[in-house]
């Protein structure tokens, strides 16, 4: 038997790879949209604190279960920037090369271009629940100031995985899903879920 579950985005891709991920252990992923959720407020300093408001704003909402997430690319030498305003660093309306543009130029003068990816998964069974589920990933590279690769989307051109010699937008969709923050934060979150 399988269970409707909202997810708190309207992102086709995450729809995709969550509803992957999860129909084995029951659940049959719905986005926010198709019960015509809007975006929740995002107003906290934490990745964990809006993917918690995100989760209970679309349970609240649906009366459903709810899964949200909250992500961004965390600099080192920028104290952990552009972090939760990763999607916004260059202010609005929102713009992955102008984010990558600034976030190049803030480390510009740092000896230190180490950054890492890092996702948080919040799952809640309804509104109010008392004791969410949650799962994390992170996912470490550095940042180059020459964007390369064509796959992706935000800051992969920008981030280095030195170990392999590649950008995450030169991986395939299968590596990356493999090796990525949210990635590992979801098979985290599976593991908790059976």
């Amino acid at each position: 038997m399988t269970q409707r579950l909202v997810l708190a985005s309207n992102n086709a891709g995450k729809l995709k790879e969550f509803g992957e991920m999860l129909a084995p252990i029951g659940f049959e992923v719905h986005a926010q949209g198709e019960f015509n959720v809007l975006e929740a407020e995002e107003p906290h300093p934490t990745f964990i604190e809006n993917a918690l408001a995100k989760a209970r704003h679309a349970a609240r909402i649906t009366g459903l279960p709810s899964l949200a997430d909250d992500s961004g690319v965390c600099a080192l030498a920028l104290g952990g920037a552009p972090g939760v305003y990763s999607a916004r660093y260059a202010g609005e309306p929102k713009s992955d090369s102008r984010n990558n543009r600034k976030l190049v130029e803030d480390l510009a003068a740092h000896a230190d271009k180490s950054a890492y990816y890092y996702c948080v998964l919040v799952f809640v069974r309804h509104a109010d629940d008392p004791q969410p589920v949650i799962a994390e990933g992170r996912w470490n590279g550095e940042i180059i100031a020459a964007p390369r690769g064509q796959g992706g989307f935000g800051y992969d051109p920008h981030f280095l995985l030195p170990a392999l010699g590649k950008t995450a937008a030169e991986l395939s969709a299968e590596e990356k899903n493999r090796l990525s923050h949210r990635g590992q934060a979801l098979r985290a979150l599976v593991e908790k879920l059976r």
